[in-house]
């Protein structure tokens, strides 16, 4: 068996592959260009892409791609072999420097929000540089940016790598008021995916879970996670083969999976990486997304990323762990020193103001449908945005606040001057898992991501609102030095705590009382993607986004136009699904069953007259009014789904999908849930919750 360490990055065109294959003037050139954004000249390129040709032929590859992430928020990819005919009947395999840096694929049919036409279908891939190429089944696949013919984003990625350079550049400025050495600025984050295995013969009997993603029916089961058992417990060995194989693949890759195990719900799963840059880790976390799905079929099994694919047990979560680096300094570390510490307030201020200014940006860059069913689920955080800080940083920002003394652990008074600012342990906060923004001792854990979203935007929009937050501490320091910046850096942190407390909440966010407790503070509360879309195409969140070039307002409105119209095709094709499964799977058994029982119930009258039939009748009554309440329901459902699929405003029909839609939905289930737990199990169509949660 190999090492861990011969295996780990092998399939990685990594800085130490480039340092070793790369000439050390091309080295150089394309190292600047990571670190500084500066572009490649040709001759580099030819070099870099010869290089990459070889080393990628090496290891078996035959083709390479353009891997990138279309607004639908996968990744896409079209393969292009090294190829090329010599016209005397052989071949050279040959890969230039411009195949490298541009391609072109078709971009007519990804969506665009209304971008491109369909007709328009030119659209350019180009390479970015910051995160590695690697192989993946026999392909050189290339990290690459995605935009229109007339050079509008229509990826994730650019937007996200326009917020990383927004916030690199704001924090630069800080840090030369501190009189720090210009350094590399990047958001790192780590990213915990949960997810469910299942087995492969139930989930082929599901055709809610194959068509959605989740199970659009299921009565609960009679044993779910209250026992607790699940979580940390032992590993079904099924499952700890799947994850040795995917911890193979994932090392290889240069992904640095370092935490996997059972999580709360039966079934349930979570594997977690060691953070890196922010970029490189979205594009790992959608390599791991992928590894897991395709990786689960060799153990019979099948990889659900949806937030919620079972009603009443935990959804899955992604929870993204993000901070700011400058070469190796955390600036989320509170640090050793009094100016360490200063600088650590100026950027935490700089967070809990950029949280609180776009709150609904955040909540929006999170929102989909199946996360809808996650959010304040007494599981995950509640729908509202808040920071928890923990109760060390809560009372230093509660003296800061209202300037009176603080006691540190110790009971040693402290006045808050610059000179005896106090220190503070890293891990000097509990974890708070009822919290969507959660201080973890120098990072932030934003704990709303659903299981399957591309984490880009929430980061994107972060990066953004906290380079908004940085410019403007700059814009009034600047030209201030020694005491007097001193002296300036700690009123304005006090007047900007003091703006944006309301953020901050230490307590339990699944308590009753906290949603009123939020609207007092004047916090927003969305409660479904519907509700919380609108706010992306906000003057304000356009402003943001136009100051800092991370999106113009042609970018920003086409994002809500495929939010939304991805929003109402999910619940366009939930509520199909669901229709014909209760006329041609559910209701079709029932009436079996109902049958076989009336003919039973009849054949023991005739067989024994005056039996005692009245248990039997008291079911075959239970099932016909069920069934008569299913059919009701299934025909107000029918009626709303035609009424709203026939509207025009995508927002209006969105709304209705919302508030009536996903309500006559759960109006149906339980009529059918009620119903599975009287129907004999021989008639029942599908594998129940108790079958696929507990398999073997």
């Amino acid at each position: 068996m190999a090492k861990v360490t011969d295996i780990y990055g092998s399939m990685v065109f990594n800085d130490v592959t480039m340092q070793e294959r790369l000439p050390s003037t091309t080295y150089k050139t394309l190292a600047k260009t990571i670190e500084e954004g500066k572009p490649l000249d040709e001759e580099c390129a030819n070099d870099v892409a010869h290089a990459m040709k070889e080393w990628a032929i090496e290891h078996g590859a035959t083709h390479y791609t353009h891997w990138f992430q279309p607004l639908s928020g996968i990744t896409s990819e079209k393969h292009d072999s090294f190829l090329d005919p010599t016209g005397d009947g052989r071949a050279i395999m040959k890969f230039s420097g411009k195949e490298l840096i541009q391609g072109e694929p078709d971009a007519s049919s990804f969506p665009s929000g209304g971008l491109r036409a369909t007709f328009e279908a030119r659209g350019y891939t180009a390479w970015d540089p910051t995160s590695y190429a690697f192989i993946k089944d026999e392909v050189l696949c290339i990290p690459t940016a995605f935009c229109s013919y007339t050079g509008e984003a229509l990826d994730k990625k650019t937007p996200l790598l326009r917020s990383m350079s927004a916030i690199e550049e704001q924090a630069k400025r800080v840090l030369a008021l501190f009189g720090e050495p210009e350094r590399h600025v990047v958001t790192t984050v780590g990213s915990e995916q949960e997810y469910f295995l299942i087995s492969e013969k139930d989930y082929e009997q599901r055709q809610d879970l194959a068509l959605t993603g989740r199970t659009l029916f299921g009565a609960p089961p009679c044993k779910g996670q209250e026992l607790e058992e699940h979580y940390f417990g032992a590993i079904r060995p099924s499952v700890n083969e799947f994850m040795k194989e995917l911890d193979d693949e994932l090392w290889a890759l240069g992904v640095p999976a370092k935490t996997k195990h059972n999580e709360v719900a039966p079934a349930q799963h979570e594997l977690a990486p060691v953070f890196t840059n922010a970029n490189r880790a979205i594009d790992e976390n959608l390599l791991t997304m992928e590894k897991m799905r395709l990786l689960a079929s060799h153990y019979g099994l099948v990889c659900l990323q949806h937030e919620k694919p079972f009603e009443g047990i935990n959804g899955s979560g992604k929870h993204n762990n993000w901070s700011i680096s400058a070469g190796k300094t955390n600036l989320l570390d509170p640090g050793d020193t009094p100016m360490d510490n200063l600088r650590f307030l100026v950027f935490l201020t700089g967070v809990i103001q950029a949280v609180d200014d776009y709150q609904e940006l955040l909540r929006m860059s999170v929102a989909s449908a199946g996360n809808d069913h996650r959010l304040g689920a007494n599981e995950a955080p509640p729908a509202i945005i808040s920071i928890f800080l923990g109760d060390e940083l809560g009372e230093i920002v509660d003296a800061l606040v209202d300037g009176h003394e603080y006691t540190n652990a110790d009971k040693v008074a402290m006045d808050l001057g610059v000179a005896v600012l106090p220190n503070f342990l890293k891990d000097n906060t509990d974890r708070n898992r009822t919290s969507p923004f959660a201080f973890t001792g120098n990072k932030f854990e934003f704990r709303m991501p659903g299981s399957a979203v591309n984490l880009s935007d929430a980061n994107m929009i972060l990066n953004t609102a906290m380079a908004k937050s940085l410019k403007e501490f700059a814009d009034e320091m600047e030209g201030k030095q020694g005491a007097e910046f001193e002296a300036a850096a700690i009123a304005y942190i006090k007047r900007t705590l003091t703006d944006h407390q309301r953020i901050i909440f230490n307590g339990n966010g699944y308590s009753d009382e906290w949603p009123i407790e939020a609207e007092r503070r004047g916090l927003a509360n969305h409660r479904t993607t519907a509700d919380a879309l609108p706010c992306y195409i906000d003057q304000k969140s356009i402003d943001l986004f136009e100051e800092f070039g991370v999106l113009n307002e042609a970018e920003v409105r086409s994002r809500y136009e495929v939010k939304l119209e991805k929003y109402n095709k999910l619940l366009n094709i939930e509520i199909r699904v669901m229709k014909r499964m209760a006329r041609r799977t559910y209701l079709p058994a029932i009436n079996e069953y109902l049958g076989e029982l009336a003919s039973t119930v009849n054949a023991v009258k005739a067989a024994v007259p005056g039996a005692d039939t009245t248990q039997q009748e008291e079911v075959l009554n239970k099932l016909l009014t069920g069934v008569s309440k299913a059919n009701e329901a299934l025909k107000a459902l029918d009626a709303l789904h035609k009424e709203i699929a026939a509207l025009d405003d995508e927002q209006e029909k969105a709304n209705r999908y919302a508030h009536e839609g996903i309500p006559a939905m759960e109006a149906l289930r339980t009529e059918i849930d009620l119903l599975e737990k009287i129907t004999d199990r021989d008639h029942w169509p599908v594998p129940t919750y108790n079958d696929i949660l507990f398999y073997v």
